[in-house]
């Protein structure tokens, strides 16, 4: 099909790039080039940046072909997150796969902390998110304050003077971006997951994969943080039913998974333990799935 072609740009190797930060984009070019900068601008190390162009009709694909640090890769039509992060994989060259979206700004010390994280672990089989500033709080794992709803009333000035000094531990869960995980560990589970194109609840079921895969070690680290305007493509696009395709992947919800498996925003004490459901939750989880299972197809 021809909204499935890509056009694959891999340009010069970056010398010692640590993380390959993998940004899919669908025609939100001022946004796009904001998070380009901060990465730019507020990076310690070097990072490969790859940019997915979903359609690029803002003037997105011309810009980023003028500009020579950044690889893409480009699709005629919005092929949705799922299909633009697996095709973006194909030209990483790090280690470490990190998932950004592109109306996010990364404040300074963002990959120092990380990067400190990742060596503490001393193993591959990791997830670690860093900590989202946000104008409205979408979840408990979020800092709310307001910098800017929109390109046009961010305040960057007063972002970079505020951005550390809020308080917030370190918490259990990591699932939404900015988001890193070991590229190996990328593969072995097969990426996102394309059933769920164009991409509601893709992130949830790559956490559940990586937990079957067993990944215990879940993390949102709170030195490392990001501003985040909200769902700026998101909000733009026809959903799947990702609720539903999710209980009759996994034979519950994603409740399950994000406030008792991986205890999502609990203050984060190590390992997370292994879960099992009582007979009660087995017994409505179900039913649920027997529901969901008139709303999409069995996977």
């Amino acid at each position: 099909m021809e909204e499935r072609i890509q056009v694959y740009c891999q340009r010069a190797p970056i010398n010692n790039a640590q993380f390959s930060i993998v940004i899919p984009s669908w025609n939100n070019l001022p946004y796009l080039q904001n998070c380009i900068q901060s990465i730019r601008k507020n990076s310690h190390f070097a990072h490969q940046i790859i940019v997915h162009i979903n359609e690029g009709k803002d003037g997105t694909l011309a810009w980023v072909e003028q500009e020579k640090d950044i690889d893409y890769t480009f699709s005629k039509k919005n092929i949705g997150v799922c299909y633009a992060l697996n095709a973006a994989r194909t030209l990483v060259q790090t280690k470490y796969f990190l998932y950004l979206n592109d109306d996010m700004y990364l404040c300074p010390g963002w990959d120092t902390a990380l990067m400190q994280e990742i060596q503490s672990i001393g193993h591959e089989m990791f997830f670690l998110s860093s900590t989202v500033i946000e104008p409205k709080a979408s979840s408990i794992c979020v800092i709310e304050k307001n910098y800017g709803t929109d390109i046009q009333s961010f305040d960057e000035k007063a972002l970079l003077e505020n951005y550390e000094h809020f308080e917030k531990a370190d918490w259990a869960g990591a699932t939404w971006p900015p988001n890193i995980v070991p590229t190996s560990l990328w593969d072995v589970v097969g990426g996102y997951s394309i059933e769920f194109s164009p991409g509601l609840y893709s992130d949830p079921d790559f956490s559940m994969k990586l937990w079957q895969a067993g990944v215990r070690y879940f993390k949102g680290v709170s030195k490392s943080r990001a501003y985040h305007f909200g769902s700026k493509s998101v909000k733009r696009v026809k959903s799947n039913k990702g609720y539903h395709q999710f209980i009759n992947k996994w034979g519950f919800t994603s409740s399950i998974l994000t406030k008792h498996i991986l205890q999502r925003g609990a203050v984060f004490t190590g390992y997370l333990p292994e879960y099992k459901m009582s007979v009660l939750q087995s017994l409505k989880q179900g039913f649920k799935k027997w529901v969901a299972s008139f709303q999409t197809p069995h996977l």
